[in-house]
């Protein structure tokens, strides 16, 4: 351990002629508590008037049912990294923060309390269940917001927005007026994904699709009038024998010859008395089973296709309960589950002989995400809108370069999905969230609020005067208001809003790559259909926080994390440490306890580097203005690197790349100033340089500022503890200076540092301390240079330069010594008068015995041809590496051992 490394005694710091208090140990719970309670209190709000160039970023909205997960630390360290550093750059800062309402999952938790209540929501009514989720949202609403605030997000709190709020829910009402009077929203039947848990529909982009092993079943359907000496029935191949029921015709491939001569003909389905016709269309796969697909239009997507293109019926037998119901289906059969059914219809088409044959078949089942029940797809009055326009215009302003992606390869993604973009439902079966602004009258005309008056209620138009009308009992997709977010936050639709005009279109959207489509996509439909713009300049996508297994995160699997506790046990700096590092180009992330247990150990060294440089002698006033310019090498040294750290970080932050930050500062502040430079400037300290005294302050200022949008916490202390009139969050970001860049310096210092590393080998090769003063005798041609920075040198490798001594006869191991032979010099460490050569010897012989027994394990196995073959190649190459390691040491070693006897 190095001395920066350790604590001073004294707890008392020389600040500026004043003595100021600083623990010996950092109290990461007491300074973040601190600092979080002061950034909620002085929220950094933007101002809209300023005349710094704008840089916005909006949260992804938290489930106000949620807690704070791995995944919303992850993106919000990110989001508040990067404001947080442009913050610094000198542009108006925005991190818009708010909650989403979260239809499906937060109706679903207040009908959980009812029912330990012993009460439905049925029981209580609309009215008295809407109140109840109010209240529910003003209890635990805000739990999610209090947790971001502990891990230092340093967003304008003051303008926290959520989706149920006057302004947003006004901006949802009139986005489904517009569309609607636009012939863009359209109520019409259509195939859906029904969850029978939460009795509501759900987009596809909330069904998880999985392949289950299930069977697939050959029905025998028989022919009415059969072609003489043909089949007597026409065999078909379905997953769901249960819907044979709602069967409206028998659809084969017009080019399938298979079934030439019974197109048209017509076949009786089975358990029933009810004939359907043979009909051909091209959506068949022949393929598939028999090549002949029973039509059941209600209930399969395809099969709605096809029934729409020859207009058949399309009647219904499975109902919201997910039950067989209706006078279609035999009495034996109604009430029963889907899945009960499937059975019971099975062993009854056995018993009628209709079951021409069974097989095991793996089926694609669909399953809530809400509630993890197999959705059924059934045929269903809804709310559509019509994205076909809006996602052309996202696609020509992608073409436009109006909006990129980090990774850049996320586009390509994005633009498929957008051309593929079917209508997208956006009516639920839930009483909390926006209500439908639609009313019916008795014969089904849909009264819809007019765009000039937008939220005059049609019953209380003098125009419809007399009329009765029933609103919709339904609400929007929750979806359908998080895609305004971008704008609805900012006041849209008052497009003078001083914020939607400063800051629209937002800078950068920071997101999962997991809800490209939930929600990146419909905010590019919604900002092009109602801002005419795209609604940010650039998205970056990151990945998902797996567990050390590599597997998602999830309550069922009892894997999940919870980043309270890391904070609680690390610090909030930490944890945004491991996150930021392991963000690089959106791949998933293994979670791994140790990067958090890193990030704590660098607040500590840069806690205990703080602490040793308040202990030095300040700089006067007159030195702390300009940058130093000094003399000396590791202080020109340490002025040069600062300026390449600067310039990399920065350029790594204005790339998104937080990875490449985080490891840029950590190598420079851990390696070059702590265990670097601080050692190396120890002894002008203690001289009362004032070069290296305004050297070293300036450096560490420079450094707190460069770390701060990584770890806010702690570098906001110690800024405070320099005496710093402004917040380090508002000060400005450190430039690089040119004129600081010295590439002789770096050179200089670099060839010292190559030879304090050799020395540390050689006394580490020896046994001995990194306490121990060392002698060390140096030759070669590059002798002067080193005798020139012997004194740096000397304290760095804790060393003392001697002449070789001498061998004498008769004195055992007198001559032996460890070597480092470098570019221009070669170091010896004499053995003699340092070690107890004797036991030194039965050591190395003992290091000989397995060094030797390594090269010839790896020896053998690259000996083996099957091993060679067979092994990858990284494999083989690492043995290869082994061996010449191993052979190396061994070599090594008898040489030593040559000189000891």
């Amino acid at each position: 351990m190095s001395e920066a490394q350790r604590e001073p005694s004294d707890d008392k710091l020389i600040h500026d002629g004043a003595e100021t208090a600083l623990d010996t140990r950092y109290d990461h719970a007491a300074v973040e508590a601190r600092w979080a309670a002061r950034w909620v209190e002085r929220p950094f709000t933007a101002d809209p008037d300023s005349a710094k160039p704008p840089f916005a970023i909006v949260i992804p909205p938290p489930n106000i049912t949620g807690a704070l997960h791995l995944g919303h630390a992850f993106d919000n360290t990110i989001i508040d990294t990067l404001i947080r550093y442009k913050r610094m750059r000198g542009y108006e800062a925005l991190f818009q923060p708010g909650t989403d309402h979260a239809g499906i999952s937060t109706q679903v938790q207040v009908e959980k309390s009812l029912k330990a209540e012993g009460k439905s929501r049925h029981d209580i009514g609309r009215d008295a269940f809407v109140e109840r989720v109010w209240q529910w949202r003003e209890r635990f609403g805000g739990v999610i917001e209090q947790q971001l605030q502990r891990l230092g997000v340093s967003a304008a709190w003051d303008r926290t927005r959520f989706t149920m709020d006057e302004g947003l829910s006004n901006a949802v009402r009139l986005q489904f007026v517009n569309l609607y009077h636009q012939g863009k929203a359209l109520r019409r039947e259509r195939i859906v994904n029904w969850d029978p848990v939460s009795k509501t529909v759900l987009s596809d982009l909330e069904v998880d699709r999985q392949d289950h092993k299930g069977e697939l079943y050959e029905l025998d359907y028989a022919l009415e009038e059969p072609l003489p000496g043909g089949p007597a029935a026409i065999t078909i191949a379905t997953v769901r024998p249960e819907t044979i029921f709602a069967d409206v015709a028998i659809a084969v491939h017009p080019a399938d010859e298979r079934f030439t001569g019974l197109v048209g003909r017509r076949a009786r389905i089975p358990l029933t008395d009810r004939y359907v016709e043979v009909i051909t269309d091209e959506a068949v796969e022949m393929d598939f089973g028999t090549g002949a697909l029973k039509i059941t239009p209600a209930h399969d997507t395809t099969d709605h296709e096809i029934g729409e293109r020859h207009g058949l019926a399309m009647p219904r037998v499975i109902d919201a309960e997910a039950r067989l119901s209706g006078d279609l289906v035999p009495a034996e059969f109604r009430g029963m589950d889907r899945f009960a059914a499937r059975q019971a219809v099975v062993a009854a088409l056995e018993a009628s002989g209709e079951l021409r044959g069974r097989r095991d078949h793996m089926v694609p089942l669909g399953l809530s995400q809400r509630t993890g029940e197999p959705v059924e797809p059934t045929l269903s009055l809804q709310w559509f809108y019509d994205t076909d326009e809006a996602a052309k215009r996202v696609l020509a302003g992608l073409d436009a370069g109006h909006t990129t992606f980090t990774p850049a390869r996320y586009e390509k993604v994005d633009r498929d999905w957008l051309g593929n973009l079917r209508h997208w439902c956006i009516s639920r079966q839930l009483w909390w969230g926006h209500r439908i602004p639609a009313w019916y009258d008795a014969d089904g005309n849909v009264y819809v609020p007019t765009p000039d008056q937008p939220f005059l209620d049609p019953p209380d138009d003098p125009r419809y005067a007399g009329i009765a009308m029933t609103q919709d009992p339904d609400v929007f997709d929750t979806w359908f208001s998080s895609n305004l977010w971008p704008f609805s936050t900012l006041g849209w639709p008052d497009e003078s809003d001083p914020f939607f005009e400063k800051f629209y279109p937002t800078s950068v959207l920071v997101t999962g790559y997991d809800i490209l489509f939930f929600w990146v996509a419909r905010m590019q439909v919604a900002g092009y259909e109602l801002t005419d713009r795209a609604p940010f300049e650039k998205v970056m996508l990151h990945g998902l926080v797996l567990d050390a297994k590599g597997q998602k995160m999830s309550k069922s699997k009892n894997n999940g994390i919870d980043p309270l506790d890391v904070i609680e046990k690390y610090g909030a700096d930490a944890l945004r440490f491991a996150l930021s590092r392991a963000s690089t180009g959106a791949q998933d992330i293994r979670w791994d306890e140790r990067q958090v247990e890193m990030g704590r150990n660098f607040a500590t060294k840069l806690y205990n580097a703080f602490r040793f440089v308040l202990m030095q002698p300040a700089p006067t006033p007159a030195q702390t203005g300009a940058a130093p310019r000094p003399d000396s090498l590791a202080d020109r040294w340490i002025l040069s690197r600062l300026q390449a750290a600067t310039a990399t970080i920065s350029a790594a932050l204005d790339a998104f790349d937080l990875g490449a930050a985080n490891r840029a500062a950590y190598e420079f502040v851990w390696s070059e100033f702590c265990d670097w430079y601080l050692e190396a400037a120890k002894g002008a300290l203690k001289d009362g340089d004032a070069f290296t005294a305004a050297t070293v302050r300036w450096v560490l200022a420079d450094i707190l500022k460069l770390l701060h949008p990584l770890m806010p916490f702690i570098t906001s202390e110690l800024h405070q503890q320099l005496g710093a009139d402004v917040e380090l969050a508002l000060s400005d970001w450190p430039t690089s200076d040119p004129g600081l860049v010295d590439a002789d310096a770096e050179a200089e210092f670099a060839r010292l540092q190559t030879w304090v590393t050799a020395t540390r080998a050689l006394r580490a090769e020896a046994d001995l301390p990194p306490s121990k003063v060392v002698d060390i005798a140096v030759s070669g041609d590059g002798a002067t240079a080193f005798a020139r920075l012997a004194p740096l040198y000397q304290g760095l490798a804790r060393a003392r330069l001697v002449d070789m001594p001498a061998t004498s006869a008769g004195d055992r191991g007198s001559g032996a010594w460890l070597s480092a032979v470098l570019a221009d010099v070669e170091l010896r460490l004499p053995l003699a008068g340092q070690v107890d050569v004797t036991d030194y010897a039965l050591r190395q012989r003992a290091r000989l015995v397995k060094a030797r027994a390594e090269v010839a394990r790896s020896s053998g196995k690259l000996a083996s041809e099957k091993f060679v073959a067979s092994a990858p190649a990284a494999v083989v190459e690492e043995e290869r590496r082994r061996l010449a390691e191993s052979s190396a040491l061994v070599e090594r070693i008898q040489g030593l051992l040559e000189q000891l006897a």
